[in-house]
């Protein structure tokens, strides 16, 4: 009876002992991951390897809530392959996904996907693109697409000086991919801008190809790009010394690739080289704009992106509103989604080396 006493009476002494040492400190919650996040396994789904854009969005991502304490599932549907990206999404939902981050290939093939993380109350935030008709979205994040190509339209009329010459000028359209919903921001953003000059003549469009449709190219391919691009060239008679070319509104890089590729080919260099504009400031591109080839890319700080996504996701694992900045714009066909807009930047020969080397985002061996 007594070593029975003596050993309840110790065993009292430390849990009084632990409590006092405690102070006032409130337990750590369950799930709380080592470096102070919440914890949990969180699904990230990447459309492409072949674009090195979404490589950088994946593994900035990755890393990101890694250090917030997260368990990360990323994956990539091979090249742009939807029933990849399908099987590969609802194997995370079966996978105990706790919030899914998706930067979808088509914006409307993954309604029949995510009903599961709908039933399951998984929360879905889309990534860079917008899901389309799909009750399973919370949250949206990405740039502002709109001002992406507001920017690039601005600046095919400062670069001709549209204000003031007298003109015609020459330009031709290129956009990314159909599918694709940024696409309406992105060509509508420089039409709004261009439109204006078109219709009044002093923009002429040679190919007569200037509806979204007719100037998409499939999964912003440069090699469609291109060869869209040579068809325009031998039609319209572009070259050094044949038709003048004047602009060349690039929705982004790699279709900005292909119609350079194009160019080169019909005898352009650096010293002849028509404005053209891109986007995502990919190395290959800064290297050209650094040579006189591309004019300007729009600079989406993909780090900016992931540090906003892993707030959002943070937020929605400790039971908190994500910070959102826009209630009004994107609508997805069964709702307007509530999202966070980051600022993008025109980015030149002039100060490529300021916001892309200086800022860390490249080193000077990645673009030399």
């Amino acid at each position: 009876m007594k070593k029975k006493f003596f050993a309840s009476l110790m065993a009292m002494v430390m849990v009084f002992g632990l409590a006092a040492c405690g102070g006032n400190s409130e337990p750590a919650a369950e799930g709380d991951g080592a470096e102070g996040g919440a914890g949990g396994k969180i699904g990230v789904s990447m459309p492409t390897q072949s674009l090195q854009r979404w490589n950088q969005d994946g593994s900035n991502m990755k890393a990101e809530l890694e250090a917030a304490g997260y368990e990360v599932d990323l994956q990539y549907a091979g090249d742009n392959d939807i029933p990849t990206q399908v099987s590969q999404i609802e194997n995370m939902i079966a996978g105990g996904c706790e919030v899914l981050v998706v930067a979808s290939i088509d914006g409307s093939a993954l309604t029949e996907a995510l009903k599961g993380a709908a039933e399951k109350g998984i929360p879905v935030i889309a990534y860079d693109r917008l899901i389309m008709n799909s009750d399973a979205v919370s949250y949206y994040a990405t740039f502002d697409n709109y001002k992406v190509g507001q920017l690039q339209g601005q600046y095919i009329v400062d670069a001709l000086d549209l204000e003031n010459a007298e003109g015609p000028f020459n330009i031709e359209l290129v956009t990314g991919a159909p599918d694709d919903n940024n696409v309406n921001f992105f060509f509508g953003g420089a039409m709004d801008v261009l439109k204006p000059y078109i219709d009044s003549g002093k923009l002429v469009v040679p190919s007569g190809q200037t509806e979204k449709a007719q100037c998409a190219t499939a999964n912003w391919s440069t090699e469609e790009a291109q060869k869209r691009f040579e068809n325009i060239i031998s039609s319209v008679g572009y070259g050094p010394n044949g038709v003048k070319l004047d602009a060349v509104l690039c929705s982004n890089d790699s279709t900005s690739y292909g119609v350079q590729n194009a160019l080169q080919a019909a005898g352009y260099t650096a010293d002849n080289m028509p404005i053209i504009t891109g986007q995502d400031c990919d190395k290959p591109n800064v290297k050209n704009i650094a040579s006189g080839l591309q004019s300007m890319s729009v600079f989406k700080d993909t780090r900016t992106l992931a540090e906003k996504v892993v707030g959002m996701v943070d937020a929605i694992m400790k039971g908190s509103e994500p910070e959102i900045n826009d209630t009004e714009t994107y609508d997805n066909g069964v709702a307007v989604i509530p999202s966070y807009l980051c600022e993008p930047v025109v980015v030149t020969v002039d100060n490529y080396k300021e916001m892309l080397i200086d800022s860390g985002y490249y080193t000077e061996a990645d673009i030399a």
